[in-house]
């Protein structure tokens, strides 16, 4: 999902009949809620308050005399899951997380002791790819150290802790120094869409008073608007709708735009055109042909990155999409890299799920002898739990992708909202693939900074 302030300014209490600089012979005390201003502070109030190390009167110690300490292990943790009904994957105390779940079917299975169940750190914790709310993965992994009671029946063992949508694959015992996140080279991600996406708008009269209680909700500014939802016989076209081979051709265009290096600030947040992270490599993006569930065709788009940002990929097929569908010129995606602010509409979150990351530098040097591995060592493979993984893949997650779109109808919701926007945000979206002024927006990371202006100004 960065900046410290240089310099701490101190308060001066102001009383009433007392100017602001004159001293008052009181000893002040601290302000306990004043906000952490440096990033260090903002660590240590995070730790202290926020995250699983913080001081809990309440809380039970954790240190259990006699207990038999077995040997520790780092592992690279295989793992897959539904992403619905859980607040994103990252641990977090004050949500119902992916890791959250893991973590204490772990300690349930003694794979982490009771001295460290109280603070996942402890056991140097760390993902290889983050995954927001109600986004899924078929595979992912986990890197930490665990004791392995039994090794025959570890893995059953946790998995019978476990929820169905959560299922841990296997392990593979890693270097000591081994860290996942910056050991992975890269991640695969696949987003589905139906084909019915692509069929052209329909005019949809937005009203200031709600008509029924689906209307969709519009704002611009302080104004609000209301837009009907698509009615039975609408959708029942829609699942009927088939794509043409030239609209599917240039959406494979517009997606292989995406490809190599560019600036992905606008499919983001929070990040502006000058911060470097914004450049991005996608190594390769491959849209398949149409497959048909329940009669309705659905598109899969692979995706092959070294790293994605906040809401990229839904940012991208959105605008890929929306290009698409739209007869815009396929320049306006060029034109997305570049300076200009615009808002992109973000694409359902119930279509992607993160495929599986890579680790071809971390198994090539292993399969070679090199960075101190021992006899002990394996690959981190996915291929290995294969039929397992598709298995679930199939049941949990492009079955309930299919029906919680059947039920829900999120790309309606998503295509309507757009469809019946008002304002100048989405204008970018015409037949000159001309982003006009009024279209761009501005934000703190828009504007110049500091430097920047001096140096204008020399």
């Amino acid at each position: 999902m960065e900046s410290s302030e240089s310099s701490e300014q101190k308060d001066v209490k102001v009383e009433a009949g007392v100017k602001r600089d004159q001293p008052t012979g009181k000893k002040k005390e601290p302000k306990e809620n004043k906000r952490a201003k440096s990033a260090k502070e903002r660590r240590e109030h995070q730790k202290k308050n926020q995250s699983w190390g913080a001081d809990d009167s309440d809380r039970v110690s954790t240190a259990v005399p006699g207990e038999a300490r077995l040997p520790k292990k780092k592992v690279a943790l295989l793992f897959g899951y539904n992403g619905a009904n859980y607040q994103g994957l990252q641990l977090n105390p004050a949500a119902e997380t992916i890791e959250k779940v893991v973590f204490e079917a772990l300690c349930k299975a003694n794979a982490i002791p009771k001295m460290n169940a109280d603070d996942p750190q402890k056991v140097s914790w760390m993902r290889a790819a983050r995954t927001d709310k109600g986004v899924h993965a078929a595979g992912n992994i986990l890197s930490l150290k665990i004791n392995i009671p039994n090794e025959e029946t570890l893995i059953d063992d946790i998995n019978s802790i476990l929820p169905e949508q959560i299922r841990v694959w296997g392990y593979v015992v890693v270097q000591r120094s081994f860290n996942c996140r910056t050991a992975c080279d890269s991640r695969v991600y696949e987003y589905l869409l139906p084909s019915a996406a692509f069929m052209p708008p329909t005019n949809k009269e937005a009203t200031k008073e709600a008509q029924n209680p689906t209307d969709v909700k519009l704002q611009c500014g302080d104004e609000i608007r209301y837009a009907p939802r698509s009615t039975d016989e609408e959708l029942k076209e829609k699942d009927n709708y088939r794509i043409d081979k030239d609209t599917l051709e240039k959406f494979r265009e517009a997606m292989g735009m995406y490809v190599g290096t560019h600036n992905f600030h606008n499919y983001t947040i929070g990040r502006g055109f000058r911060d470097k992270s914004c450049y991005r490599f996608l190594k390769s993006i491959k849209v398949e042909d149409p497959i048909y569930i329940g009669g309705t065709e659905w598109l899969s788009v692979k995706l092959h990155g070294q790293s994605f940002m906040l809401h990229q990929i839904r940012k991208m097929i959105s605008m890929a999409l929306l290009t698409t569908r739209l007869r815009c010129p396929l320049s306006l995606i060029e034109r997305s890299f570049e300076e200009k602010r615009i808002n992109i509409p973000k694409a359902p979150a119930v279509g992607l799920l993160l495929d599986h990351p890579v680790f071809g530098s971390y198994n090539k040097n292993i399969k070679s002898g090199k960075g101190g591995s021992g006899p002990d060592r394996d690959p981190i493979d996915f291929d290995k739990y294969k039929d397992t993984i598709e298995a679930f893949r199939e049941k949990w997650i492009y079955t309930k992708i299919f029906e919680s779109e059947k039920t829900e109808r999120w790309f309606d919701l998503f295509l309507t909202s757009v469809d019946a926007h008002f304002g100048p945000d989405f204008k970018y979206f015409n037949a000159e693939g001309v982003i006009p002024d009024e279209a761009v927006i501005t934000t703190k990371h828009t504007q110049p900074s500091e430097e920047e202006k001096a140096a204008a100004e020399e």
